[in-house]
C-alpha cells in the first residue's frame, strides 16, 4: 500500500474529511488493497463525542462517506482502465449513507476502515464499509455514490 491516497490523486479536492487541500480538515488517506480500499486515521483530542474516550459518531460518518466515495472515483478509473490524475476527471457524489453504529469507538489508537464495492454499474456504485478500532468492528456502513459530470465540481454551488 505504498501507491499515493485516492484522495491525493483528485484535483482540487478541498473536501473537509479527505481533501488535501483543507488545512483544517481530517486527511484520510486511503489506498486499494486488492479489490479493497483501506484507510488507517488516527483520531485527535477535538474529535471527541463529549466523553473524552469516544470518537464523534458524526467524524465517523464523514470518515466513511470520504472513504467509500473515494473508493467510487477510484474504481470508475479502475474500470476505465486509467490513472486517477488523467483527463477527464472523475468525480462522484454520495446520494444515500447508511451507518450503523455497533459499539462506542475508543478515541485512542488508530481507526482501520475497509470499504469494497458491493455494486457498480453506468452512473451509480453501491458501496459497503466497515470501521475497526483496537480489534473489533465498531460501525458498518452502506453508500450509494453517483457519477457525476466534470463540469459539476466545478459549477457555482455544485449544481448543473
Amino acid at each position: 500500500m505504498n501507491e499515493p491516497a485516492f484522495q491525493d490523486l483528485i484535483p482540487g479536492n478541498h473536501c473537509w474529511g479527505c481533501g488535501p487541500l483543507n488545512e483544517h480538515g481530517l486527511h484520510i488517506k486511503s489506498r486499494w488493497d486488492g479489490d479493497e480500499a483501506v484507510c488507517i486515521w488516527h483520531p485527535l483530542p477535538q474529535h471527541a463525542a463529549g466523553p473524552k474516550h469516544i470518537l464523534n459518531g458524526g467524524i465517523i460518518a464523514t470518515i466513511i462517506d470520504c472513504h467509500c466515495v473515494c473508493l467510487a472515483i477510484a474504481d470508475h478509473y479502475r474500470a476505465e482502465e486509467r490513472a486517477m490524475d488523467s483527463e477527464p476527471g472523475i468525480w462522484c457524489v454520495t446520494a444515500a449513507l447508511q451507518v450503523s453504529y455497533l459499539r462506542p469507538t475508543p478515541i485512542a489508537g488508530a481507526v482501520e476502515l475497509r470499504a469494497r464495492v458491493k455494486e457498480a454499474g453506468g452512473r451509480k456504485t453501491i458501496i459497503t464499509c466497515s470501521l475497526f478500532s483496537d480489534g473489533a468492528e465498531r460501525a458498518t456502513a452502506e453508500l450509494v455514490a453517483i457519477r457525476v459530470p466534470p463540469e459539476w465540481r466545478d459549477a457555482e454551488g455544485g449544481q448543473h
